[in-house]
């Protein structure tokens, strides 16, 4: 029987069932496996996939949406792979066009890698700003943020909704109601008994990476990313917006090196919505 061609494979939805198969194509492309976060976004968000007629998947991405339920407002795309043995065969070009095609007129913004750039951008997406990776061992040093940070509680989730909603621009009590299981630290700060930021820190393979990160200054994101710091043996990894120029120097001289940009492209609006004066690093780049 005659292998199929790959523009004939069908695109599929995704579920947990593909949690395997999908980090089997990370590691085909010499990503990390990466189950916690693949099984995260396959439960908040919806996954699409081709699969491989010899077994495992052609190639796959990641949809989260944002927003009211039944409206979404904005959309995030991520984790856009195609398996080794079939890249430069336009597969990705045509799981893209069907993902863009299917959530019609809501705003699209995704993460792009200098290598993914090129296609987006032949897809309409427009570079409007840019992050930062970082990783490293964080060293504590110099004068202390004179910020309360604490470990949130159950009580403190209706405030932190309210928070994100104003800081992000929409509404994604979805992805924040989930954080408590998917994080191993989940921390806020506060002045004069109001909740002024938050930051969760959730298991990476070998690291802790520190998002979301909201903050109602520079000086109380680095009293939360301290924090987070203090309580875990692993080195931090975080994408901050490169933006936050005193951020991210104070972050180099903690420890932690500067990885690899991405850009942040959007689709169908000029700017993400929110207040990105407070908002310092993602979740993670495949969720926006």
């Amino acid at each position: 029987m005659p292998t199929p061609s790959l523009a004939s494979l069908p695109i599929r939805r995704l579920t947990l069932r593909d949690l395997t198969a999908c980090a089997d194509l990370s590691e085909d492309r010499g990503w990390p496996r990466e189950e916690h976060k693949w099984g995260f976004l396959l439960t908040a968000g919806a996954g699409y996939g081709i699969d491989d007629p010899q077994g495992g998947l052609v190639s796959a991405c990641t949809v989260t949406e944002y927003g009211p339920p039944g409206r979404p407002s904005l959309a995030a795309i991520g984790m856009v792979l195609v398996a080794e043995r079939h890249a430069r065969q336009g597969v990705g070009r045509r799981l893209m066009r069907h993902v863009v095609a299917a959530l019609g007129t809501i705003p699209l913004t995704l993460h792009a890698t200098p290598n993914g750039r090129p296609l987006y951008e032949e897809l309409g997406f427009k570079a409007t700003g840019r992050a930062e990776m970082l990783r490293g061992r964080f060293t504590p040093g110099g004068p202390e943020p004179r910020i309360t940070t604490r470990a949130a509680t159950a009580e403190d989730l209706a405030a932190i909704l309210r928070l994100d909603g104003e800081v992000f621009g929409t509404d994604r009590t979805h992805i924040i109601t989930r954080l408590p299981a998917f994080a191993d630290q989940l921390r806020v700060a506060e002045e004069d008994g109001r909740l002024i930021g938050y930051a969760a820190a959730w298991p990476n393979m070998d690291t802790h990476v520190v998002g979301p990160l909201i903050a109602h200054d520079t000086e109380t994101a680095k009293a939360l990313i301290g924090s987070l710091a203090a309580r875990t043996d692993r080195p931090l990894r975080t994408d901050i917006d490169a933006r936050h120029v005193e951020l991210l120097a104070w972050a180099k001289e903690r420890g932690l090196a500067f990885v690899a940009p991405n850009a942040v492209m959007t689709y169908g609006i000029t700017e993400l919505p929110g207040d990105w004066h407070r908002r310092f690093a993602p979740l993670t780049v495949a969720a926006g």
